[in-house]
């Protein structure tokens, strides 16, 4: 028997809890994982809270990364002992996931832990980090440099507004973050941001073109806050759109995109290749230091989660809440 978080639905109502689980109900797959850390994701807050239709079946174990030890494999690609992270995939939607003290998972979903990092680590940085560093990558390979200008991100406070910040700033870039979140300007400092706006200068209707300010943009919010930032973007410009967090409309026009030759970059991390998570989860290993992860971190219990999906869907979260699944 192990603990994890399980998702329930009877006569059309969701329910979450802690519950008491054999290894017999372990889905299928290659390699059964001893998960140590996992950690709360927006996406996750959803999904345990049940305000957007994240998951899939029923009954379901949440959270969509973890990091532990192989305990068994089937694979010829890991082996008892190895340390691995899983990010996305599906898994905490239609295939049970990290919010548990183990998991049974396909082979190809997993990728090693940097050696660089602990999975407390690589859980504080998690599928927030590793999308923040997929956006930062694909600015960087659409040429935005920083002698081209400001880059923009939203969502500043949160995960992946978080990492993105700090890893853009060991870049050397000027970042502007905006944030709803006034009494977190020290902490966006400390982790590199050059200046610090009111997301309220982004969340609202816009025009559908308005002076030029950004090089790039690192966007986790959507709707008007996206559409806003398109229309500042300079001319031939890049955004990297990532999240939903205010919307998933995007209220705006084609003027940025014909008229300033703006690119609009969607960026996947739930299905994203090998390749680009090993690029990513590289610039991770490089670009990010330890102190930084210390600063964009907590750590709670399994049975925390319940609250802390709560906390995260109502913008109570700042950075990275890593759960430890054996406290």
């Amino acid at each position: 028997m192990f603990k994890a978080i399980l998702i329930d639905k009877q006569d059309g109502k969701q329910s979450a809890r802690l519950a008491d689980v054999a290894d017999s109900d372990l889905p299928e797959g290659a390699v059964t994982v001893r998960v140590e850390f996992s950690t709360v994701n927006y996406k996750d807050g959803l999904a345990i809270t049940g305000k957007s239709p994240v998951v899939r079946k029923f009954p379901m174990v949440p959270g969509i990364d973890f990091a532990g030890v192989v305990e068994s494999s089937d694979s010829n690609d890991f082996r008892a002992g190895d340390r691995v992270l899983l990010n996305g995939w599906g898994v905490g939607e239609g295939h049970w996931g990290g919010f548990a003290q183990k998991a049974r998972v396909k082979a190809e979903w997993l990728q090693k832990v940097p050696e660089k990092f602990t999975s407390k680590q690589a859980m504080a940085i998690g599928t927030a980090g590793y999308t923040a560093s997929l956006c930062v990558d694909a600015l960087v390979a659409h040429g935005v440099t920083p002698d081209r200008g400001e880059v923009l991100v939203t969502g500043a406070s949160g995960g992946v507004g978080s990492i993105a910040i700090a890893l853009l700033a060991k870049n050397g870039f000027q970042v502007v973050a905006a944030t709803g979140k006034a009494n977190e300007a020290d902490y966006l400092k400390a982790l590199g941001a050059a200046q610090i706006i009111d997301r309220n200068e982004l969340s609202q209707p816009g025009k559908p073109l308005q002076k030029e300010r950004w090089a790039g943009v690192v966007d986790s919010v959507g709707s008007h806050t996206l559409a806003n930032a398109c229309a500042q973007t300079r001319y031939r410009g890049f955004v990297a759109a990532c999240g939903l967090a205010q919307g998933m409309d995007f209220p705006s026009s084609v003027a940025p995109f014909i008229l300033r030759g703006v690119s609009l970059l969607g960026i996947d991390s739930v299905m994203a290749p090998r390749e680009p998570r090993e690029k990513a989860w590289a610039r991770l290993a490089r670009d990010l230091d330890s102190a930084a992860l210390d600063r964009v971190s907590n750590v709670i219990g399994l049975e925390q989660t319940l609250q802390a999906a709560e906390d995260i869907v109502a913008g109570k979260i700042r950075g990275r809440v890593v759960v430890d699944v054996n406290r």
